[in-house]
């Protein structure tokens, strides 16, 4: 949560995305998917578990935590799910231009970005890591540890707010895909990468020369959220609806279960 989140727009940015909000309120957003029949999200499929590529009978598919919340949405409105996927830092911009209807993508509901979009209730928690190479494990166990040093994070996220904030003196590396950031990481453009715990578990699982460090940061992200253009209070309601009966069943954990257990090899991400 590529949250994430994140996740963090500028005030510049949010104060851009807001000037299209006015049109898009009073169940617009609904209207507009009863009509169409289909749900289009936004995604940024690079954030495994919460949304990734891999190959299904042959074919590259994206998967994950967010998708599987994202179907069971669209089978409780009735329609099909189509999904879009571009850079997170481009989700809620194409969200306040109507090209797609929900942004879901490990985001977290920051208070800046609730200036700019409504959100769902928190669907999942996840806590924040720094992952490095295993041979710097030992040498890398405080913050301060990473004074001065190459920290990646990923661009518009809550982890490069982390970097900026928490990490003094911070070198701080920021793209927009973690699957660059590891390539960053393994070939040693970069010292540390801040990033969500469960997206790092999967990583070092599969890496053996990646290694999850001691390091605490400071959390106050609040978790994952699906965001909804400004105004659509029914479509809200609705889709914290299917959150409720999700969680409820225990569905959101057997997804991530299922999400890790799918995502086998960073290729894949």
């Amino acid at each position: 949560m590529k949250g994430i989140f994140k996740k963090a727009l500028s005030l510049t940015m949010v104060a851009a995305l807001a000037v299209s909000v006015a049109a898009c309120g009073d169940g617009a957003t609904m209207k507009k998917i009863e009509k169409s029949g289909k749900l289009v999200i936004g995604t940024s499929a690079d954030y495994a578990p919460y949304e990734y590529h891999t190959m299904l009978d042959g074919k590259d598919t994206i998967v994950g935590i967010d998708i599987s919340i994202a179907k069971e949405i669209s089978k409780d409105l009735g329609v099909q799910l189509e999904i879009v996927d571009m850079g997170f830092d481009g989700l809620l911009a194409a969200l306040n231009t109507n090209k797609v209807d929900i942004v879901i993508a490990g985001m977290n509901p920051d208070e800046e970005r609730r200036k700019a979009v409504d959100f769902s209730k928190i669907y999942y928690e996840a806590k924040q890591g720094i992952m490095v190479r295993t041979g710097d494990k030992e040498k890398l166990k405080s913050i301060d540890d990473l004074k001065g040093k190459k920290v990646g994070a990923q661009l518009g996220t809550v982890q490069e707010k982390i970097a900026k904030e928490q990490i003094m003196d911070a070198n701080l590396i920021s793209l927009g895909k973690i699957p660059d950031l590891v390539m960053e990481l393994k070939n040693r453009k970069i010292d540390a990468l801040v990033v969500e715990l469960p997206v790092a578990n999967g990583y070092v699982r599969n890496n053996n020369d990646l290694a999850l460090t001691d390091i605490a940061v400071k959390e106050d992200t609040g978790g994952s959220a699906i965001a909804v253009r400004k105004g659509n209070t029914d479509l809200v309601k609705l889709i914290d609806q299917t959150l409720d009966r999700l969680m409820k069943e225990g569905s959101i954990d057997k997804f991530v279960q299922e999400a890790n257990e799918m995502n086998v090899t960073t290729e894949e991400k």
